[in-house]
């Protein structure tokens, strides 16, 4: 499942909740920031696995929202192994 921006993903997660096993958040949305979405996300599902890619580098605000319980951290650009790996390690060992 895709989302464009925040807002609509917040919207497929409430619908979709009990069929996603993990999130891929960007840092940067439309609509609603990342940290907004992550906030949205863990109040319909609270132990929801989110994995968190942005293009900057583990910076303030996503470092911020690690420290909150994000489980991962995947720097862009990233290739398919990359993702693949980052995915596996989230699923298997969520921190």
């Amino acid at each position: 499942m895709t989302a464009s921006n925040g807002k609509e993903a917040v919207e497929v997660f409430q619908t979709e909740k009990d069929s996603i096993d993990i999130v891929i958040l960007d840092m940067i949305m439309p609509n609603m920031s990342g940290s907004e979405t992550f906030d949205e996300l863990r109040k319909i599902k609270p132990d929801t696995q989110v994995l968190l890619s942005s293009g900057y580098s583990l910076d303030n605000q996503a470092e911020e929202i690690m420290n909150r319980g994000c489980n991962g951290f995947l720097q862009k650009p990233f290739n398919l192994q990359e993702l693949s790996q980052k995915l596996r390690d989230t699923l298997i060992s969520p921190t």
